[in-house]
């Protein structure tokens, strides 16, 4: 082995085995022995221990916990000055400033990727692992696969391939490729699984978890869902907790489950949840087109107003402003030959199931407007993008509306859900009496199953929300509405339909 010290560098610190972290023992309090560790070490291992100390509190800090070990690091590399050095130093500050939202990130991680590939450095596990974070920190997900040789040929105790093959496995599901991902994915939560890490456990499995949804394994993300919701509990993850909102959109968009999607969706946007993948134009953008194709321009204006358009290196970017004028004006012919048109322009890996959600949206607008063969063009589109991402739950819903386009009726999704490419039903309406305020749309789904005659619990799992939330809303409704009781509400909704 390298210069690298081996199997993950730790093997000198008291109460950690090599590649390991100690079970019980919380992330912070490993984070500080291996940050006070580097204090006595030499300077190349002090900028590996700095390193190591940010891998093993990662998952569970936010973005001002990390300058730590960005000082650690640029202390050793201002000792040293060596390319190993550097190279985790530039990694370290350009992850720590991305996640901060400081503009600097990008230039620190791509000359981090530039010292990487100009050096001879494949057979370092920590160098590996600092190429790999720079790649998926700076949105490159494709890049992930070009590690994958050089991880599989590595001497790696079974914490540091868990914790490397979850990395490879998000990138390659995250580029488009779920197959691959979800087996990387998979195999990740074992090894994290044996090795009793519950911070990388709780990582993977939030991501398999997404990854599951998409592949249409449904059962399996619910309860892969769970396990990370209990996993980040555990480790008290900020991060982790952070994009859980995230995993449940999926799961709730691939079950055909509108309202909940939804609800979910407006919680993700109001929370800027999937800024780190660069989803967060996509979730308000998507949001936006369910309240302009359900009839509710003002908000979707809103929900676009004082948003600018990212670049066009943004993932999506290049998309997104035809996007926007089609939600403004989705009955235009012109604004929808011009988000046909930018269609062809969402050619990157990490762009595959937007191209093909994007498809879906407009074809099944098409079909509902009686266009059909621009609708059948567009869906047909939308089919074969799932299919070589290997998104087996969005084609089912997409061969919903291709039944619906050739005249045979769609097969109904879980819970009586309609196609999610084309408008539900309507929530069931609870008017208020004159000079009251509406109920918001989150209020209308929480009266809705209350209604139904579900407890607070069942609602919240219905609703992907908390009891609080349930707890919370229903004070509102009821004050709204004038009723006292879930009996008189009930009541309220049987009487007016």
């Amino acid at each position: 082995m390298s210069a690298g010290g081996g199997r993950g560098d730790t093997g000198e610190i008291p109460g950690l085995d090599p590649g390991s972290t100690l079970t019980g023992v919380s992330t912070e309090i490993v984070a500080e022995r291996l940050l006070s560790a580097a204090d006595s070490a030499d300077p190349d291992r002090a900028a590996r221990l700095a390193f190591r100390a940010f891998v093993a509190l990662s998952r569970t800090a936010d973005s001002h916990q990390m300058l730590p070990f960005l000082a650690r690091a640029r202390k050793a590399h201002d000792a040293v000055r060596s390319p190993r050095t550097e190279l985790i130093h530039c990694t370290l500050a350009g992850t720590a400033a991305t996640r901060a939202g400081l503009a600097d990130g990008p230039d620190y991680l791509d000359k981090a990727l530039r010292i990487f590939d100009q050096n001879a450095f494949g057979d370092d596990p920590v160098l590996v692992e600092c190429a790999l974070t720079a790649a998926l920190t700076l949105m490159r997900p494709q890049e992930a696969r070009r590690f994958a040789p050089l991880v599989a040929a590595l001497d790696l105790a079974p914490l540091d391939r868990a914790r490397l093959l979850a990395l490879i496995g998000a990138g390659d599901a995250w580029a488009g490729n779920l197959v691959r991902g979800q087996a990387e994915l998979r195999e990740a939560v074992r090894l994290a699984a044996l090795c009793d890490s519950l911070d990388v456990q709780a990582e993977a499995t939030s991501w398999l978890a997404k990854c599951d949804a998409l592949r249409g394994d449904l059962d399996e993300a619910a309860d892969h869902l769970d396990q990370a919701r209990e996993l980040a509990a555990r480790v008290g993850s900020a991060w982790v907790a952070r994009h859980l909102p995230e995993c449940t959109v999926a799961l709730a968009f691939a079950r055909g489950d509108h309202d909940a999607w939804v609800g979910l969706l407006e919680l993700v946007v109001a929370t800027d949840a999937g800024v780190t993948a660069g989803l967060q134009h996509e979730h308000r953008w998507e949001l936006a087109t369910h309240h302009a194709l359900a009839g509710r321009p003002g908000l979707a204006a809103t929900l676009l107003a004082d948003v600018a358009d990212p670049p066009a290196s943004w993932p999506g970017g290049p998309v997104l402003p035809a996007w926007r004028a089609w939600i403004l004006d989705p009955d235009s012919p012109a604004t929808a030959a011009a988000l046909t048109a930018a269609l062809g322009r969402l050619t990157r890996p990490i762009e595959r199931l937007l191209a093909a959600r994007v498809a879906w949206l407009l074809g099944a607008h098409h079909g509902r407007s009686g266009r059909r063969g621009e609708a059948a063009r567009l869906l047909e589109q939308a089919s074969a993008g799932y299919a070589r991402a290997g998104a087996a739950g969005l084609l089912a819903l997409v061969l919903k509306d291709l039944r619906l386009l050739g005249g045979r009726p769609p097969t109904t999704g879980p819970g009586g859900a309609g196609p999610a490419g084309t408008d539900p039903p309507p929530a069931p309406a609870f008017p208020v009496a004159a000079g009251r305020p509406a109920l918001t749309d989150a209020e209308a789904r929480v009266a809705a199953a209350i209604a139904d005659g579900l407890s607070n619990r069942e609602a919240a799992q219905r609703l992907f929300v908390s009891v609080k939330t349930i707890e919370f809303h229903l004070g509102n409704i009821f004050r709204k509405l004038g009723v006292r009781n879930r009996t008189e509400l009930a009541a309220r909704r049987a009487r007016t339909g």
